[in-house]
């Protein structure tokens, strides 16, 4: 699944082709996603221009100034989900079901095998927005510190790591990111969130942050369904030190690094860094 870095490599990716363009024509092969494409898509974009792309999460943000005022598409990516930059001429392939054409002759294509992402209209008040009403600070904001995880903890018998997963918590720290965060600050996956001091927390949070910025200027994992605006995979996975290495040597102690299940999904941890 395409993580925060992926798809803020995704959102630099594209933005060069997109923002300040006017939006010709659109082109929807398959209206069946996890969200079925809005009826309007079409109607709503053709002669509208594309503002400064965001991203809140997981989510891509595209303002448009449309004929009829100003709206914001809600792009998500889902399990196999990618957004790249064609040109008019270029032939779609399986699975590539929204192209969104530009007065540049750029187009939008949106690439998606198992159909569990989805492109809508966020609600015109972000706050209200059910998708992105709920979701924690952004881990790379000034936001997000050590002392907010430690006083959120507080009396949570949770494990560390899906307590960090959690999107009420912060954004973007999924399965690989918070393996790698939590091996960076030396923290045991299963120890309880609300037994971990602040002075772990304030390491923790720096943790994440340098993690993340690392990922985000890499490219992203190369996780098999992911590829950038331009279609090239990204780098980071070839530096990973824990996610995906069960039963290998750590590379920092030598110690085997062993795999647990926390919250229903795999965590690899190394015994001998991690306490």
């Amino acid at each position: 699944m395409p993580e925060l870095p992926e798809v803020e490599t995704t959102r630099r990716g594209i933005a060069p082709y997109l923002e300040g363009q006017e939006i010709t024509e659109v082109l929807v092969r398959q209206p069946r996603l996890r969200v079925p494409v809005p009826d309007d898509l079409a109607e709503r974009l053709v002669g509208a221009r594309v503002g400064e792309l965001a991203r809140r999460a997981k989510y891509l943000q595209i303002p448009l100034a449309t004929p009829t005022g100003h709206a914001t598409l809600l792009w998500h990516l889902g399990m196999s989900g990618s957004l790249r930059i064609a040109r008019l001429g270029d032939l779609p392939k399986k699975h590539d079901h929204v192209d969104i054409v530009t007065a540049s002759g750029h187009i939008l294509r949106y690439h998606d095998p198992r159909r569990f992402g989805f492109v809508d209209w966020q609600h015109a008040d972000a706050q209200f927005d059910t998708r992105l009403a709920h979701l924690g600070p952004e881990p790379l904001d000034d936001a997000f510190t050590g002392q907010w995880l430690h006083a959120l903890s507080r009396g949570k018998r949770v494990a560390v790591k899906p307590f960090l997963m959690d999107n009420r918590v912060v954004v973007g720290a999924g399965n690989i990111y918070a393996a790698e965060a939590l091996f960076m600050a030396g923290i045991d996956p299963r120890r309880a969130a609300g037994r971990i001091s602040l002075a772990r927390y304030e390491a923790l949070a720096q943790a994440v942050k340098e993690v993340l910025a690392a990922a985000i200027t890499q490219g992203g994992t190369t996780l098999r369904d992911f590829v950038s605006g331009q279609g090239e995979p990204g780098y980071f996975a070839q530096q990973l030190n824990v996610y995906g290495r069960h039963g290998q040597p750590c590379l920092r102690c030598g110690s085997e690094l062993k795999r647990i299940t926390l919250g229903q999904r795999a965590s690899v941890f190394c015994p001998g860094c991690q306490r």
